[in-house]
C-alpha cells in the first residue's frame, strides 16, 4: 500500500531541516506505518497463518486517507493506528480486510514505523558523517603543525595546531557515527499483541516465528521480547542522536569564534547575507548547527524519561517520545548536511593565526620560559620573574631583557610560538594513524 501527500510541513521555524524531511514528514511517517502493516502481513502469509491471496491484496491497496485525516481522528483513540488500521481494513474489502492488522496492537504498528523512519533517516546522516569525518582528515593532515593561539576559558593559554583542532573534531564525529551506526543496525520491529504476551498471535495460530518472519520483512532485527514497556532501543537512539548533535555542535561552536572578525582564523566557504547590514559574511552552517545542538539534548532527555513507564503498556511515556524522536532525527540530520559543507569548504587561514599568536606579546610561551629558566635559576624565582613581567604591560622580550641568563638568540628563538607546539603534531599523526576515515 502507498500513500502520496499533497502537502509537507515546510520548517519554516528550523531551517536546519527544512526541505529535507524526506525521511521524517508526516507523509513519511504515515507511508511506515503502511510499510509496518503491509509487512506484517507478509510475514504472516510466509508463515500461512493468513492466505497469501489476503496478503498480496493488503499490499496493492490505494488509499485516500492522509496525515491530516489521520490526525484529526486520532483524536479520539489517542494515536493515528487506529484510525488508519479502520481506513485499511474498509478498503480492503471483505474478502483481505479480516486480516489488516492481525494479531497486532497499535503500539507494535507505530513503534515498528518509527524504527523505520529512524533507519531510513540515518542513512544520509551517517554519509554526511563520513564526509565531514573525510573533509577534517584532509584538514588535520595539512595543518598539522600549523600554529595557531590554543584558548582556555576564553584567553589565549599556549600555542597549539590548527591540526590538531581539525583532529579533535574529526575524532568526535567518528566517535558520532559509530554509535548510530551501531543503534541504526540493531533498531528492532514491534511486536507483542495487547499486553506483550502476544496472545492474539497465538489465538490465530501463530507462534514466535513470526518476530523473525516480521524482521526479515522490515528490514529491522528481531527483539528478544517485545519492548512495550522495555524503552532501550528509544533510548538508545536518543542517546547516540544526542551525542552526534554534541560532536557537531562542538565543531560548530569553535568556527563560531574562529570567524569573528577580530579573530578571522577561519572562514565558511559562503556565507550568509544581513537584512540590515550589506558587509556581513555570517557563518549561518556553523549558527545552524549550534542551534541544534542546543535543542537536540532536551528531547533525548524526554526520551531517556519515557524509560519509566508502567504497566505492560503505558499512557502517556509512549505518546510523549513521538514528536522529540521525529525532531531530533530531522535536527541531527540537518546538522550533518550542513556539517558536510562546511568541512568540505572550510577555508583556514593560517596568516591570521600567526598573527594573533602575537596579541599577547610573547605571553602565551610564558610556560616554556618558566620551564627553560628553572634548571638556571630555579623554579620559584623563574615563576616569580614571569609573573613579574607579565603584569608590567610591555613585550614579554622587553620585561625580561637582561634580567636572565638566557643568550639574545637562545631567547628569540624560546619567544616564538610556533617552536612551542609540544606533540600537537604528533598527536595529530596518532589520530590520523588511529581512527580511519569512514
Amino acid at each position: 500500500m502507498t500513500f502520496r501527500d499533497p502537502g509537507a510541513q515546510e520548517g519554516l521555524l528550523s531551517p536546519i531541516w527544512a526541505g529535507r524531511d524526506t525521511h521524517t514528514s508526516d507523509a513519511a511517517v504515515l507511508q511506515a506505518m503502511i510499510d509496518a502493516e503491509v509487512a506484517l502481513a507478509r510475514a504472516q502469509a510466509d508463515l500461512g497463518m493468513i492466505p497469501a491471496t489476503a496478503a498480496g491484496a493488503i499490499e496493492g491497496l490505494r488509499s485516500s486517507v492522509g496525515p491530516a485525516d489521520l490526525a484529526e481522528r486520532a483524536r479520539e483513540g489517542g494515536n493515528p493506528v487506529i484510525p488508519l488500521v479502520k481506513a485499511m481494513t474498509e478498503a480492503a474489502g471483505p474478502a483481505a480486510g479480516p486480516y489488516v492488522h492481525l494479531g497486532a496492537t497499535s503500539q507494535d504498528i507505530l513503534d515498528t514505523a518509527l524504527m523505520l523512519v529512524a533507519h531510513r533517516t540515518l542513512g544520509p546522516i551517517l554519509d554526511d558523517l563520513a564526509v565531514s569525518a573525510r573533509a577534517l582528515g584532509r584538514l588535520a593532515a595539512e595543518h598539522r603543525a600549523t600554529p595557531m593561539p590554543g584558548r582556555t576559558l576564553t584567553q589565549h593559554a599556549v600555542p597549539t595546531t590548527f591540526g590538531l583542532k581539525a583532529a579533535g573534531w574529526r575524532s568526535l564525529i567518528i566517535d558520532a557515527r559509530a554509535r548510530l551506526d551501531r543503534v541504526r543496525r540493531s533498531l528492532p520491529v514491534q511486536l507483542g499483541g495487547a499486553a506483550g504476551t502476544l496472545s492474539a498471535v497465538e489465538a490465530y495460530g501463530g507462534d514466535l516465528r513470526l518476530l523473525g518472519a516480521y524482521a526479515r520483512q522490515t528490514g529491522l532485527a528481531e527483539p528478544t521480547l517485545p519492548w512495550h514497556v522495555l524503552r532501550t532501543p528509544i533510548a538508545d537512539l536518543g542517546a547516540a542522536l544526542g551525542f552526534a548533535a554534541g560532536a557537531l555542535g562542538k565543531a560548530a561552536a569553535d568556527v563560531l569564534v574562529l570567524s569573528r572578525t577580530e579573530i578571522g582564523e577561519v572562514g565558511e566557504p559562503t556565507g550568509g547575507g544581513s537584512s540590515a547590514l550589506p558587509h556581513k559574511n555570517n557563518p549561518v552552517r556553523a549558527t545552524l548547527i549550534a542551534a541544534a545542538a542546543r535543542q537536540v539534548p532536551a528531547l533525548t532527555a524526554v526520551l531517556l524519561g519515557a524509560l519509566a513507564a508502567e504497566d505492560e503498556r503505558p499512557g502517556g511515556a509512549w505518546h510523549a517520545e513521538w514528536q522529540p524522536l521525529r525532531e531530533s532525527l530531522r535536527l541531527v540530520g540537518g546538522a550533518a548536511q550542513a556539517a558536510a559543507e562546511l568541512m568540505t569548504g572550510l577555508r583556514v587561514h593560517p596568516d591570521r593565526m600567526r598573527a594573533n599568536l602575537g596579541l599577547t606579546g610573547g605571553l602565551i610561551v610564558s610556560e616554556r620560559l618558566v620551564a627553560e629558566l628553572t634548571p638556571l635559576i630555579g623554579r620559584a624565582a623563574a615563576r616569580r620573574l614571569l609573573d613579574e613581567a607579565s603584569r608590567e604591560g610591555v613585550p614579554l622580550a622587553e620585561a625580561i631583557a637582561g634580567r636572565t641568563p638566557l643568550e639574545e638568540g637562545r631567547l628569540a628563538e624560546i619567544m616564538d610560538p610556533a617552536r612551542y607546539l609540544g606533540l600537537a603534531p604528533a598527536l595529530v599523526d596518532r589520530a590520523l594513524a588511529d581512527e580511519e576515515d569512514p
